[in-house]
């Protein structure tokens, strides 16, 4: 996915699984949770401890909650699963110990490795039954549900639609040590899935103790990963991990902790990585052409997909070509060089590049149509259309953004190009933390919203599924018929037991999706890296969590 030797080698690794196969200070809370301490580790403020910039806070430490790759991340290096990916992002065991599939790949049996939660009590199987019940509880209200139906598990999307209890779930504790899975239909990428972090498991007498506080302190986050958290709270700019004592594989632990510092200014970012207060920071803009001739820095293709997402309950933007003109009227190219200069691309589709490979062994894009291209000409055609349809000459919209450098930059340029290409359109720009755009597009409480994705596993999936007639992710709130069946039966119908057919039913849902302008595509993610001389072995995906440090080592 990602240039330097230092990480060639990683690189093509990591476009070869593509090929295979798609968001300070001390937290402590007092007295309130002193009986929920967290066991092992010192503070990683000294030591052999990895400094990383992350430029958006971590939204949720509550694996089934969580929703962001910045909280992905965190979550992965403080609890484990019963699979991780290899540095080429193929998924391995990892506190699965063994692995009997069925042959009709419906029923897993697992048996775990012998490990140990940071308060010393031992990871069983119930505490994976427990997280994945809450996981597709209504009553949680997870947006991650979802994933569970994804991955086939028995009566998943009964549950979340309050048609069972949640102890339907196909799975099931035979006892501490042995996990049985159940599935409605076999899925090819099922182990891959399971390395996602809304699989991880929770503790149940902790959860339970913890009560509302879980995941808000170092006290209320059980850890049985390579790490532990040792400073955080919500919100907080500095969050710190030390290396967990306890962790089965602690031997191969090289890092003594990772610092993440919370910079959401680039210039500061780097400033602080050439005064030695950072090993790892992710430049933008300008930055990158200062830069880019540096052995330190590196290049590396993500996944996720950057796009305007119009709120179709919103007078006006029903109408198909004022979403048309809006669409294709602004540079897509600029943005991508001029703008964010970071090796992000062009995006003119919904599903991005080296997501996942097809049954002819070709990347999905290589063989599906591109869509909405910017043409200036083109969008004035629509807008004069919609004009007529809507009986307005003018209007104004809002358009939400995080407050990051690059989506501040990103959507202001946007704000240029629609006010000159589409004379008697208005769009003011309201800025905010990402948790608070989230939780404005989710609740509908916007107008439009620059808003990205990052895929979950290596499928088309992942990106079509967020379409479909009510998913919590369906910001627009767009509904269609045989959009909706196509994708069903993808996932569990007729063409999911068909590869060849299924894969031209997602192109076909695609353009569909992309026909309807649903979502206004606008980059695919490239990121500017800089990494210290004396650091090697953190691994880049594109997929899932998108960097992993546990063969990190600094010298």
């Amino acid at each position: 996915m990602r240039k330097t030797k230092r990480v060639l080698a990683l690189l093509c690794a990591a476009v070869m699984v593509f090929g295979l196969t798609a968001c300070g200070g001390d937290s402590s809370k007092g007295d309130t949770n002193a009986s929920l301490e967290t066991a092992g580790g010192e503070a990683a403020s000294t030591g052999n401890v990895l400094n990383v910039h992350i430029d958006v806070e971590v939204a949720s430490m509550d694996p089934q909650i969580a929703t962001d790759g910045t909280s992905f991340e965190v979550l992965a290096e403080v609890t484990e699963g019963l699979y991780s990916v290899d540095a080429s992002g193929s998924p391995v065991m990892a506190l699965a110990d063994t692995v009997d599939k069925s042959e009709d790949g419906l029923t897993y049996t697992i048996t775990l490795k012998d490990a140990k939660w940071s308060n010393g009590t031992a990871v069983t199987a119930n505490d994976f039954v427990f997280a994945w019940r809450r996981l597709v509880d209504p009553a949680v209200a997870s947006e991650y549900s979802f994933i569970a139906s994804i991955a086939g598990f028995k009566n998943a999307a009964a549950i979340t639609a309050g048609e069972k209890g949640i102890e339907d779930l196909g799975v099931t504790a035979v006892d501490d040590k042995t996990l049985k899975i159940e599935l409605d239909t076999p899925v090819p990428f099922f182990e891959s899935l399971l390395s996602f972090p809304s699989f991880l498991p929770v503790n149940e007498e902790f959860f339970t103790a913890a009560g509302a506080n879980f995941g808000t302190s170092p006290e209320t986050i059980l850890s049985n990963g390579a790490f532990v958290m040792t400073s955080y709270e919500p919100a907080a700019t500095t969050i710190e991990l030390a290396k967990n004592p306890d962790y089965y594989a602690a031997d191969s632990i090289a890092l003594d902790g990772i610092k993440y510092q919370v910079i959401k200014d680039a210039q500061q970012a780097m400033l602080a990585y050439q005064n030695g207060d950072l090993d790892v920071a992710t430049l933008s803009g300008e930055q990158v052409e200062q830069f880019k001739a540096d052995p330190e820095f590196n290049n590396i293709m993500a996944g996720y997909l950057w796009y305007i997402s119009p709120n179709q309950t919103v007078a006006g933007l029903e109408n198909l070509n004022l979403r048309k003109a809006l669409a294709l009227c602004y540079d897509k190219a600029a943005i991508a060089s001029n703008i964010l200069k970071d090796g992000s691309i062009v995006a003119d589709f919904a599903v991005p590049m080296l997501l996942a490979t097809g049954p002819d062994g070709k990347d999905y894009r290589e063989t599906s149509d591109t869509y909405l291209s910017t043409n200036k000409e083109e969008a004035q055609k629509y807008w004069e259309a919609a004009k007529k349809e809507l009986g307005v000459d003018t209007l104004k919209y809002t358009m939400i953004v995080e407050d990051t450098e690059s989506a501040q930059n990103v959507a202001q340029f946007i704000q240029a190009e629609i006010q000159t290409t589409l004379s008697g359109i208005t769009i003011e720009i309201e800025v905010m933390p990402k948790k608070n755009r989230v939780e404005r597009m989710q609740e509908g409480d916007f107008e439009i919203g620059l808003t990205r994705w990052g895929p979950d596993y290596a499928d088309p999936m992942t990106y079509l599924d967020m379409w479909i007639t009510g998913s919590p992710n369906n910001y627009g709130f767009w509904s269609n018929e045989k959009y909706d069946t196509i994708i069903d039966s993808c996932k569990k119908g007729e063409l999911a037991l068909d590869v060849d057919k299924r894969w031209e039913a997602l192109k076909e849902a695609e353009k569909i999706a992309m026909d309807e302008v649903v979502i206004m595509p606008v980059y695919q993610k490239g990121d500017a890296v800089m990494i210290k001389s004396n650091v090697s072995g953190i691994e880049f995906h594109s997929v899932g969590v998108t960097r992993r440090y546990n063969n990190a080592t600094k010298k």
